[in-house]
């Protein structure tokens, strides 16, 4: 993305963990001059009845941050937005970016893509990571 002079700017918003590799990534990514947003990664500890297991799941939620963000690039006149997420909770923010007619990008990975945003149909480009891949020639997934 940064060879698009188009691009004004990049942020990443991932979870700081106490795993080596969050922190490298975190340092790779403001190396290249991604707008780094993070915070610490919560851990949530279930416990399943019927096999009498735990099981600890990651959780790191930046829908704030990054609306919070947006809003500041729409003051500062920013046209359009590429969102690499399927997350449904973004719908509302969607529906005011159209609503305010900025281009709204979507990129999903298959199967990852909330019902709310599926639904939607006007406005909004979305295409699945591994087609963008297939008309670009470009592997952008690990």
């Amino acid at each position: 993305m940064k060879t698009y002079s188009q691009i004004g700017k990049i942020n990443l918003y991932f979870g700081t963990d106490k795993h080596p590799k969050s922190k490298a990534f975190i340092r790779q990514a403001k190396n290249i001059s991604f707008q780094v947003t993070t915070k610490p990664v919560k851990y949530i500890t279930v416990f399943d009845e019927t096999t009498k297991r735990k099981f600890k799941f990651r959780k790191c939620d930046f829908d704030m941050e990054t609306c919070i963000d947006v809003h500041k690039d729409l003051a500062d006149g920013v046209e359009g937005f590429i969102f690499f997420t399927g997350d449904g909770d973004f719908e509302p923010l969607y529906k005011l970016l159209i609503g305010k007619q900025k281009q709204v990008i979507v990129v999903y990975m298959h199967g990852h893509l909330g019902r709310e945003i599926y639904r939607m149909n006007r406005g909004i480009y979305k295409i699945s990571i591994e087609k963008l891949e297939k008309q670009s020639g470009v592997k952008l997934t690990g």
